[in-house]
């Protein structure tokens, strides 16, 4: 009778427990849900996300046969070494040769200056000579003024039979030797003149040749400076501090202009591209703190912040952007790029590689 009394007692006080503990983890799960709640809001997750960074194309610029490749894949390299050299021959005979076309031209033009300068001196000279066939003309007509009053008082003495008649011939005889002079002196000026203009025709082309020659100078000069230039080609020298990779080109290869020989990564500058769903990206701000984690180091947290906000989604910007006017609109969460820095010193030890797999964690709060 006693055990019979105390079994409904017992099962009393076990539904009593089993209630307590049951309000308990329901309390205790809606606290855990509810910091979950609070954490998720405050810290904004990605599993789509990968590192990148700048990647350098190695190409040359000039056709030839490769001489030497002093790097090797994967090797680091300093801004300015020298990654791969093209056998220099045939640049260094296109650089004489454009050199000596250009001295040849040269030359010409020095001798073009010189006939420029003999022809100023001969005009000079005519100028001279025209100042002196003036004064001649001058002086010949004043001895022809002088001739013909002589002969007019000659006649009137001869009408007066003061003189004789031979007397009156010589003065008419100087007179036409007067008239003679003037002529002629009038003739070696003009002569003169015409020489003087002739001349000036002269220095014009000579002066035109000079032009003329120093244009060709230029474009020798021109074609000299660009043979120099792709004998410098023949060079190629990594144009930043970084790792060798994808290198495609070895000793002896013959190599076409543009063609892609090696690339170069500077793995100091490296960011984080996040895709986030639009959804998600309502409390993020450039500037916000960004805990980095990397699959290849588990266990491992790398310091970042957002740096930027991509102006479009992925989709957007993509080769065949979707067209939502056409056909049936079925709505798809985007996805938009989130560009996270990684912070001073956070790589130190440059051991992250472009295209690793990263999940970052934006703290909104």
């Amino acid at each position: 009778m006693d055990e019979n009394a105390k079994t409904p007692a017992n099962n009393g006080s076990r539904k009593k427990i089993a209630m307590g503990i049951f309000i308990f983890l329901t309390i205790l799960g809606g606290v855990v849900i509810f910091f979950y709640l609070q954490y998720k809001s405050a810290h904004i997750s990605t599993d789509d996300a990968f590192i990148d960074g700048h990647v350098h194309i190695i190409a040359s610029k000039v056709p030839g046969t490769v001489k030497a490749v002093p790097v090797e894949d994967n090797a680091p390299v300093k801004k300015g070494d020298l990654l791969v050299e093209i056998d220099e021959t045939d640049y260094d005979v296109r650089v004489r040769e454009a050199g000596s076309g250009l001295n040849a031209e040269k030359a010409k033009r020095q001798e073009a200056e010189k006939r420029v300068e003999v022809a100023k001196r001969q005009f000079e000279e005519l100028g001279y000579r025209v100042e002196a066939a003036k004064a001649n003309l001058v002086l010949q007509e004043a001895n022809l003024r002088q001739a013909e009053l002589d002969l007019q008082r000659a006649r009137g003495l001869l009408e007066k039979e003061a003189i004789p008649k031979d007397r009156f011939d010589r003065t008419r005889t100087a007179y036409d030797v007067a008239v003679a002079q003037v002529k002629a002196s009038r003739d070696q000026l003009r002569q003169v003149e015409a020489s003087l203009e002739t001349q000036k025709a002269t220095i014009r082309q000579a002066e035109s040749s000079v032009l003329s020659q120093s244009a060709v100078i230029s474009q020798r000069d021109a074609t000299l400076k660009t043979a120099e230039l792709n004998q410098g080609y023949t060079r190629i020298f990594a144009p930043v501090d970084g790792y060798v990779t994808k290198r495609s080109v070895e000793r002896g290869n013959q190599i076409q202009a543009g063609q892609p020989l090696m690339a170069v990564v500077p793995l100091s500058d490296i960011w984080v591209i996040a895709n986030y769903k639009e959804t998600q990206l309502e409390k993020v701000k450039p500037g916000q703190s960004v805990d980095i984690k990397v699959d290849t180091f588990p266990g491992k947290v790398f310091k970042g912040k957002v740096d930027s906000i991509m102006a479009g989604t992925g989709a957007a910007f993509s080769l065949f952007p979707p067209e939502n006017a056409t056909g049936n609109f079925v709505k798809v969460v985007q996805r938009v790029p989130v560009k996270v820095v990684f912070e001073k010193d956070a790589d130190k030890d440059h051991v992250l590689r472009v295209g690793m797999s990263v999940a970052p964690t934006v703290i909104v709060k």
